[in-house]
């Protein structure tokens, strides 16, 4: 694309970017071409290739923004603390808080060569492959949560203890105010939730949003070459990570591309105990999955789903679709409910 063809599609000045980065980054020649990477990222994400080099830009939305939210120097930090251990992220190059350049600060990444999947069937793969990538997947997330966070600089990167009792308060708060109808199941729910913390105040770095989409797997090979979108990356509890892997085999496939109703022996897909198995042999901590971690990504799905109904309710969601999550919030509080009877 060219630069000013760009910069439309980008809305900042691609020719001051490209200005910045030629003077930043070595072994750039040729024309700067700049591509805008779909997928409702809610940090804006770029595809940034000259003749010798394929990189990646994201930087925050422009205007006003809550003072904790589209943190990019959260998610530079930790893939840049991650690149000294084995769990899988992009290269990091650069973080520049200058707004002169884009308007915005905004980080840049080497750009990894690989397939990320939104179907969590995995089509047009042969069942066995299908098997050896969710088995990539589960030890991917249990390498992340054996990382030591005090040895790469991150015991600082989120507040330690009570994750969940925070956790459960703070999607109660975003329910009053996105809610357009009354749920006895999430009434119950917040009612529940705080009263069946498990003991255990395990530790670790979590993603926040790990799932077959955040994961991109080698072009032929059936393993994770990159973790994708740590925007909601924090310290915390790792059963929230497992559990919120765990949606997909709590959904079905017309509700949020779950596999929950499909016959996953003929897929070659494992099911969620055997998924959680796989993820329990590599994790350190010891810890194993429960009614109540399932019944808590369930509910934070929910609101979730309520949040974005309300804003397109508002006529401002980015989703063409975002009006029909309103039953999905409906559907998850539900099933989330069952789990605690």
């Amino acid at each position: 694309m060219t630069l000013p063809a760009a910069q439309q599609e980008a809305g900042f000045d691609a020719a001051a970017l490209d200005a910045y980065l030629r003077g930043a980054v070595d072994g750039l020649s040729g024309p700067m071409r700049l591509e805008r990477i779909g997928g409702g990222q809610s940090n804006p994400t770029f595809f940034v290739s000259y003749d010798a080099r394929a990189l990646v830009l994201r930087k925050q939305p422009p205007g006003e923004l809550l003072p904790s939210a589209h943190a990019i120097d959260r998610e530079y930090r930790v893939i840049s603390a991650l690149s000294r251990t084995g769990v899988p992220v992009p290269p990091a190059l650069l973080y520049c808080q200058d707004r002169s350049i884009l308007g915005t600060p905004f980080y840049l990444m080497e750009k990894v060569e690989g397939r990320v999947f939104h179907d969590c069937t995995l089509p047009g793969l042969a069942p066995q492959e299908r098997s050896a990538m969710y088995a990539a997947l589960a030890q991917t997330l249990a390498a992340l949560h054996n990382v030591d966070v005090a040895a790469v600089g991150l015991a600082d990167y989120g507040k330690l203890g009570n994750y969940f009792a925070r956790q459960i308060a703070r999607w109660g708060r975003q329910w009053e105010l996105s809610r357009s109808r009354d749920d006895a199941h999430i009434d119950h729910l917040r009612a529940w939730l705080p009263e069946h913390i498990p003991a255990d105040e395990t530790v670790s770095l979590v993603h926040g949003d790990y799932r077959i989409g955040n994961a991109m797997f080698h072009p032929t090979e059936p393993r994770v070459v990159a973790l994708l979108d740590w925007e909601l990356s924090t310290l915390g509890h790792p059963l929230a990570d497992l559990a919120h892997t765990a949606i997909a085999w709590l959904s079905r496939p017309d509700e949020y591309g779950g596999v929950a109703g499909l016959d996953l022996d003929a897929l070659g897909l494992p099911d969620l105990d055997r998924f959680a198995a796989l993820y329990g042999s590599q994790a350190r901590h010891g810890q194993t999955l429960q009614p109540f971690h399932l019944a808590f990504a369930l509910f934070r799905w929910a609101v979730i789903f309520e949040g974005i109904a309300a804003r397109a309710r508002a006529g401002n969601a980015s989703a063409d679709n975002a009006a029909e999550t309103g039953r999905l919030a409906a559907a998850f509080a539900r099933r989330a409910a069952e789990l605690t009877a």
